[in-house]
């Protein structure tokens, strides 16, 4: 959930071990797209090919946040709301497909805790983040009544879609930088090069590690981001993605509002949490991250483990005292752990 072109989720930290192969050589760009700052770290054997795989990645961030963007009044998501209703049919690109069946898929799994519809509620929260004043019980219920991801209507023949109520709109800020780091990612790899991380606004994903190395060395931070990393671990071949409100949140009447929403009551998250979750792809990762903040811990780790090749920790600070939570296929990955407190379901 949350804001496409300004959602910050950074919950880790990062890295590299630079690679003792003679032949290959480290690189690493920066380059803001989607509105966050884009980081590759990639081992080539040259200036030049470098430089034209990052080119190749930054490109198509840029084309995606195109598709993607809720700010972008021209972008793809935004002339789909713009113009589907109810037996009106939008054909849609490619990317956008993609992207909303596995939305909806996992907002069936989820039932509902992700949801790709809640644009008309973030909305709101936008505007309350900026007042610092909370919406009113009359606002929320009119977006509400916009909201719900059954009312969605896929034509897979046609690669169409129905939007089945008046002013529907759609938010992909919780799951479309996740499918941005896999299609950089695919952008470098058709470039001849695999040994790469792309990071994205709380997204990572890892191709062959640096030469030598187990794998590539990600720090998962505390809550506090001043403290160091609890701990870390080797992952290759897979990505991380960190939801919490650590950036992302306002102090309204004394109360910390998550830019995370429960799409079930329109209400911002107040729980002061991060979730970390490993996948095989960023497109699950990103999604999972964010069903799981809203289904809190028993209910969002029991949809981690019914994932398969996915695994969770999760942080949550109740009354000042931190607790800890991880998957049991969390304790299975490749870590270097500092003191360690969690509790499983």
């Amino acid at each position: 959930m949350g804001r496409l072109v300004v959602m910050w989720l950074v919950g880790m930290a990062l890295q590299a071990i630079p690679s003792t192969a003679s032949t290959l050589k480290r690189f690493e760009f920066t380059q803001t797209e989607m509105a966050v700052p884009i980081r590759i770290v990639l081992y080539a054997t040259d200036d030049a090919t470098a430089a034209a795989a990052a080119k190749a990645a930054f490109t198509r961030f840029h084309e995606l946040n195109a598709i993607f963007s809720d700010y972008d009044p021209q972008s793809e998501v935004r002339r789909l709301c713009d113009a589907s209703s109810e037996g009106k049919p939008v054909r849609v690109s490619e990317d956008l497909w993609r992207v909303l069946v596995r939305a909806l898929a996992l907002s069936t799994r989820s039932d509902g805790a992700f949801d790709v519809t809640i644009g008309p509620v973030v909305r709101l929260w936008r505007s309350a983040r900026r007042t610092k004043e909370l919406p009113s019980p009359q606002s929320l219920q009119g977006a509400l009544s916009r909201v719900g991801y059954r009312w969605v209507r896929l034509h897979p023949e046609q690669r169409t879609v129905e939007l089945l109520r008046p002013k529907m709109r759609l938010d992909f800020g919780g799951i479309a930088k996740g499918y941005a780091v896999d299609e950089g990612m695919k952008a470098i790899r058709d470039r001849g090069i695999s040994r790469m991380m792309v990071e994205a606004g709380g997204n990572i994903g890892l191709g062959d590690p640096p030469s030598e190395q187990r794998g590539w060395r990600i720090g998962i931070a505390p809550r506090d981001i001043h403290s160091p990393a609890r701990q870390y671990l080797w992952l290759s071949h897979l990505a991380i993605s960190t939801s919490g409100d650590l950036w992302q949140h306002a102090v309204i009447s004394g109360i910390r509002y998550s830019h995370l929403i429960d799409p079930q009551t329109g209400m911002a998250l107040t729980d002061h949490s991060s979730v970390t979750v490993v996948g095989p792809d960023g497109l699950s990762t990103d999604g999972l991250s964010s069903a799981v903040a809203v289904l809190g811990p028993e209910k969002g780790l029991k949809l981690i483990e019914n994932t398969p090749g996915a695994a969770a920790f999760i942080v949550r600070t109740i009354d000042g005292k931190e607790q800890t939570y991880e998957s049991r296929t969390w304790k299975e990955l490749d870590a270097e752990r500092t003191s360690l407190r969690s509790t499983s379901p």
